[in-house]
C-alpha cells in the first residue's frame, strides 16, 4: 500500500466554508473516491489555511486517473478551486488559470514510517 501526503494552501477567507463543505461531501463524491482506491483518506487544517492530506491507495497515479475520469470530481473540483490560493513553492497555482486542486497535489517524499 502506498502513503501519499500533499500540501495545499486555503484562502484565508474562505476557511470556515471550506470545513463545511468538507463536513457534507457529497455521497457520490465519497463513492467514487472509495471506488477509485482512495482509502484512509484524511484532510488536516491549520488555522492559516495550510491543508495537509494523506491517504493510502495501491498505485497513486492510477487512483488519481480514475478519479478525474468521474463526473462527480469534475464537479467537485470546479466548486473547491476557488478555495485555495497560490502561494508558490511548494503550493503550485490553483486558482483559475493554474491547476485544479486535485491536479496540484503533489506527494511529499515519505523520509520515515513506524508501523
Amino acid at each position: 500500500m502506498q502513503r501519499v501526503c500533499f500540501l495545499l494552501k486555503v484562502r484565508q477567507d474562505r476557511i470556515e466554508e471550506y470545513r463545511e463543505r468538507h463536513a457534507a461531501v457529497w455521497p457520490d463524491m465519497l463513492e467514487a473516491l472509495s471506488a477509485t482506491g482512495w482509502h484512509n483518506y484524511s484532510l488536516f487544517l491549520r488555522e492559516d489555511g495550510l491543508l495537509v492530506g494523506y491517504l493510502e491507495t495501491e498505485d497513486f497515479a492510477e487512483a488519481r486517473a480514475a478519479m478525474a475520469a468521474t463526473d462527480v470530481n469534475a464537479r467537485w473540483q470546479a466548486e473547491m478551486a476557488p478555495f485555495f490560493e497560490d502561494e508558490g513553492p511548494p503550493f503550485p497555482a490553483q486558482t483559475p488559470g493554474g491547476d485544479r486542486p486535485d491536479e496540484a497535489m503533489k506527494p511529499l517524499t515519505e523520509v520515515f514510517h513506524l508501523a
